[in-house]
């Protein structure tokens, strides 16, 4: 048989244990001691003078060793509950747009939330130990900032959440493995308290549901939660027994033991004796202890159910255990039944039933609650659980406390790799405002970081293997957002609307950036402050008409003289005289006149702008000026047209001419040696401007046709605006 020695480090004495478990899972306690710290060498569970507690456990070990006649080199030990650090905090993460949430977000934003507590932590603590996660939970899930109880399936633009994180401090850990170093031992494994608490308290079966377990020592109350068959939370209230023992010293004159006396036969009989400070000795009924208790026992329990829903989530457990001397006080599991709204049958004291599958060689020793944590600690080693584990992290060597769900994004944590350089990140993001509203243009998204695990891909969220070769290669950032001003729905879909001559004319709105005038291929940067402008001025309408105005002409703005530098703005009207014909030059992102008699601003459709205006506006406009009638040559009483669909009079046809036939009626088209069929815009009346959205169709001889094709004598021309 193996024996394994287990120790118990406590604040008043060591307990010592060695015993082994046999085929049939029953542990049998070979030999037992304990011994009392000489001095005050630990507070509140934590070791302050190493050389002494080393001296401690050696008086133990020795005395262990006496008992079985075998030399113990190896111990189990524990950390006490008491020394956990446990910090809340709250944390989202947002979508770039709207997304399902999975599985992995929500493991995502626990990983935010370990990280963001672990920060908090050090601040406060300001030291530069580190602090090893074990165990934390979920308080409350937000969708949109609305509380859900769950996240996964939702779609959201933003998730958060209030979790729950417990810490073991490395100087903790360090000052154990110190103090069973100096005695000669070395570490064969380590868990928590409440772990090995519930090693023995709560049977493997229950630990898959909601159970929380309660440890009410002296000083402390110690309290952990189980859920899916592991601990996922710590507490511990400073209130316990010892606050019982003091409030039955004040009442009754006894001195500390006496009263610790009072408190213990007050759980056993029905009557308690006991000698005052004046030796006096008196018999009362053990409803008079409990009676002086109860205020006390009270807002222990209700400390402890608070605590209870805190770590679980502001709801309370399914069942309720209790160990240690302090919760065997008369009326404690009723009262806290009553506080976690429990039946009375979900709340137990768990005594010397838990310890049944134990069996203690030495015949002295009695069958107590109070040593279910050493014999915890003990049956511990046999899982091989909740143990610290070693692995090397992008060349670092690193030890992490095994809390049966380690990851690899654990080790990264623990290691102090940037939690943003295991997720992909977005590039530089452009903010800028739009006529006083504020816009963000978020940068591409970048590759996530590269997880190997001994040589293998493995993902962030891979189980962790102890002494594995972990290699994170950090992700990487996106490039920077892009944006031009072309792209803005203000510059596509706004426009300004003027009154010229008697028609009306919708303009592209100009867009300035910091105040000044931008083209459209300008790309926006960082803080711009853009406008589109509520104007022009009577110059730039026509030259967006493409058209000259005759300044020897008055010009009119709302009926008033005006100049090429007058500010016209929307629905005002201008009537002015041109010098030339122009053709309006419409592109994918201007807009031209139309005959409506309304505020409807119609759009050339695409095809035109495609296929006719881009390609063709040179030789159109050529072709419009060299057949234009001079104005010093019309007859006086008539004035230069401005339409520039008008029939355009040829003068010179003794070049070749050809007749073709466009909806039905005949065209001659003379003055050229070969023609197009754009030509046919020159002698017909066709208004290009009356799409209102629609295509134009362009057929020769039954086929469809370019507006570059050339046309030959008799063919037959359809044109005519698509229906939508």
């Amino acid at each position: 048989m193996n024996n394994v020695f287990g120790l118990d480090i406590g604040t008043r004495n060591v307990v010592g244990t060695v015993g082994y478990q046999t085929d049939d899972k029953e542990f049998v306690v070979t030999a037992q001691y304990v011994r009392e710290h000489e001095t005050r060498a630990m507070l509140d569970g934590q070791i302050h003078d190493i050389g002494r507690v080393a001296k401690t456990i050696k008086e133990v070990k020795d005395e262990l060793e006496k008992q079985t006649g075998q030399p113990l080199e190896e111990v189990c030990i524990a950390a006490a509950g008491r020394v956990l650090k446990t910090v809340t905090t709250h944390v989202e993460y947002e979508y770039a747009q709207e997304s399902v949430v999975t599985g992995e977000d929500v493991h995502t934003l626990d990983l935010l939330g370990i990280e963001k507590a672990q920060e908090a932590l050090k601040e406060v603590n300001d030291t530069s130990y580190k602090f090893y996660c074990v165990g934390y939970s979920t308080v409350k899930f937000f969708l949109n900032d609305e509380v859900f109880i769950s996240l996964e399936g939702h779609k959201a633009n933003k998730i958060g959440e209030d979790i729950i994180v417990t810490f073991l401090p490395e100087d903790v850990v360090d000052g154990l493995y110190a103090a069973v170093g100096q005695a000669g031992l070395s570490v064969a494994n380590m868990t928590l308290e409440p772990i090995a608490a519930i090693n023995v308290a709560i049977p493997e079966n229950y630990r898959m549901l909601n159970i929380a377990l309660v440890d009410v020592g002296a000083g402390t109350s110690d309290i952990s939660i189980t859920r899916d068959g592991s601990i996922i939370a710590y507490g511990m209230i400073p209130h316990a027994g010892d606050e019982l023992t003091e409030v039955i010293v004040q009442h009754f004159l006894v001195d500390f033991n006496m009263a610790e006396s009072i408190k213990l036969q007050s759980t056993t009989s029905d009557t308690v004796t006991y000698k005052d400070i004046m030796s006096i000795e008196h018999t009362i009924p053990a409803k008079d202890v409990w009676d002086v208790a109860a205020p006390v026992v009270d807002n222990i329990a209700q400390e402890v159910s608070a605590k209870i829903r805190e770590l679980n989530g502001d709801k309370t457990v399914s069942a309720c255990f209790v160990v240690g001397g302090g919760g065997k006080i008369h009326g404690f599991t009723e009262k806290l039944a009553e506080d976690l709204d429990l039946p009375e049958e979900r709340v137990a004291l768990r005594g010397e039933e838990v310890l049944g599958d134990v069996t203690f060689e030495q015949e002295d020793i009695k069958k107590d609650p109070l040593l279910v944590t050493p014999i915890g600690i003990c049956l511990n080693y046999y899982d091989q659980r909740n143990n610290f584990i070693m692995v090397r992290f992008n060349g670092e060597r690193i030890k992490l406390y095994d809390n049966n769900r380690l990851t690899i994004v654990d080790a990264a944590l623990q290691a102090g790799f940037p939690n943003d350089e295991l997720f992909p990140k977005r590039g530089t993001p452009i903010n800028f405002t739009v006529n006083g509203v504020a816009r963000l243009v978020r940068g591409e998204a970048g590759e996530g970081a590269v997880v190997t695990m001994n040589g293998k891909p493995a993902s962030i969220n891979t189980p962790l293997e102890p002494n594995s070769e972990i290699i994170i290669e950090p992700s990487t950032a996106g490039d920077a957002a892009e944006y031009k001003i072309s792209q803005l729905d203000e510059y596509n879909h706004s426009v300004i609307t003027f009154v010229i001559n008697g028609r009306r004319v919708s303009c592209p709105r100009f867009v300035q950036v910091n105040g000044e005038l931008e083209p459209e291929d300008y790309s926006i940067r960082e803080n711009d402050v853009i406008e589109t402008r509520n104007y022009y001025t009577v110059r730039q309408i026509a030259q967006f008409m493409d058209l000259v105005i005759d300044t020897d002409q008055m010009i009119f703005v709302n009926n008033e003289e005006a100049d090429l530098d007058t500010l016209v703005y929307e629905n005002f009207s201008v009537e002015w005289k041109t010098d030339e014909y122009g053709v309006a030059r419409i592109d994918n992102n201007n807009y031209n006149d139309t005959q409506e008699s309304d505020n409807t601003v119609a759009r050339t459709s695409e095809q035109m702008m495609n296929q006719v205006l881009d390609e063709l506006h040179d030789d159109f406009a050529k072709e419009a000026e060299a057949s234009a009638v001079p104005e010093n040559e019309l007859p006086e009483n008539e004035l230069p047209k401005n339409d520039i669909q008008e029939e355009i009079q040829e003068e010179d046809s003794s070049e070749n001419t050809i007749t073709v036939i466009v909806n039905g009626e005949p065209v001659e088209l003379s003055g050229k040696d070969t023609y197009i069929f754009v030509d046919i815009f020159t002698h017909i009346s066709f208004d290009l401007q009356a799409g209102k959205g629609r295509a134009i169709a362009t057929v020769i001889n039954g086929r469809d046709a370019q507006f570059s094709e050339e046309l030959h004598e008799g063919d037959q021309i359809e044109l005519y605006w698509k229906e939508n």
